[in-house]
């Protein structure tokens, strides 16, 4: 390889090659797939032969689909040929791939030139297997840029997200139709999502599809269902800066001057809840919408005097 420096990699933060670099370099392109005589041999089922082409222009960088049986995704776009950006997240097979800037890139593979043998060693180090489930980080991958990714790449399996609790979303040919926390299914599969929308940290798995039925499945498509949750968990966040935190206790007023005929019943049903159970956080857990709703309407409640904080 000569000493021209690499101008930007490719970095697996996803999949089996997952912390490996792949260095491009000015002027060239690079031939992606399974078949063991290309420049980036990817060994897994869901990679052709032939999968995608990368092409360096100068400074600038185009991926190319070459006709592959299961797409090149670009941002959650299945593309035919599309021009990269630095920070662009790309899908092939099982691997998510990120466009860096070659200062970014490792030292060892830029000065080598040699991204298969990382792709391999990084193979190694993980253990994983062909056929394995992707797995990464959510600091790395956004969860709903993740959910996007597998929503337009049609993925089945079930989502599993660690941080200080484990989330759980149900994916059917990349359709979201439910999602737990902890295991509990009282919170309903919306306030569940829009909560794990929330998360910033995390380490996350596509574990295989499961048979088990549950009595409450989301019918919207992936894309509305990431367009609501992240417009309620913006509002959310607005909210809570002038709201009391989800660990005060909150109370009727006393005396209870304005009259409760005026109150809506989903008003009415979250005023029962704060009577029974008092604190913000419970409240949420046990409302029936979401926690912006339910936020919203504790917020209502407090400015006209229904309620008060202890």
């Amino acid at each position: 390889m000569s000493g021209d420096s690499p101008i930007f990699a490719l970095r697996f933060i996803s999949g089996k090659y997952q912390g490996g670099e792949f260095p491009l370099f000015p002027d060239r392109e690079i031939i992606i797939g399974r078949s063991s005589d290309l420049d980036m041999v990817l060994v897994e089922d869901m990679v052709s032969r032939k999968h995608a082409k990368i092409v360096t222009q100068g400074e600038q960088v185009y991926i190319m689909d070459l006709g592959s049986t299961n797409g090149t995704f670009v941002n959650g776009e299945r593309i035919k040929k599309s021009r990269l950006k630095e920070g662009d997240r790309i899908l092939i097979g099982t691997s998510i791939v990120k466009l860096i800037s070659g200062a970014d890139a490792a030292l060892d593979a830029a000065r080598s030139g040699d991204g298969q043998a990382s792709l391999e060693a990084s193979a190694v180090r993980s253990g994983k297997k062909d056929g394995v489930t992707m797995s990464g980080s959510i600091r790395e991958v956004p969860l709903p840029d993740l959910l996007q990714l597998f929503g337009t790449s049609k993925k089945s399996g079930v989502l599993v997200i660690r941080g200080d609790q484990e989330g759980r979303i149900f994916l059917r040919q990349g359709r979201m139709y439910y999602a737990m926390i902890d295991g509990n299914h009282d919170l309903g599969p919306m306030k569940a999502i829009c909560r794990l929308m929330m998360w910033e940290d995390g380490d996350f798995e596509l574990q295989p599809p499961t048979e088990e039925k549950f009595q409450l499945e989301l019918d919207d498509s992936t894309e509305a269902i990431i367009m609501e949750t992240m417009r309620q968990v913006d509002e959310l966040r607005r909210i809570q800066t002038e709201a009391p935190p989800p660990t005060a206790t909150l109370a009727l007023a006393e005396p209870l001057l304005p009259p409760l005929s005026d109150l809506k019943r989903e008003q009415l049903d979250v005023l029962q809840l704060v009577y029974n159970l008092g604190v913000i956080q419970d409240v949420l857990d046990q409302g029936a919408g979401t926690d912006y709703e339910s936020y919203a309407i504790l917020n209502d409640l407090l400015k006209s005097d229904y309620l008060r904080v202890l």
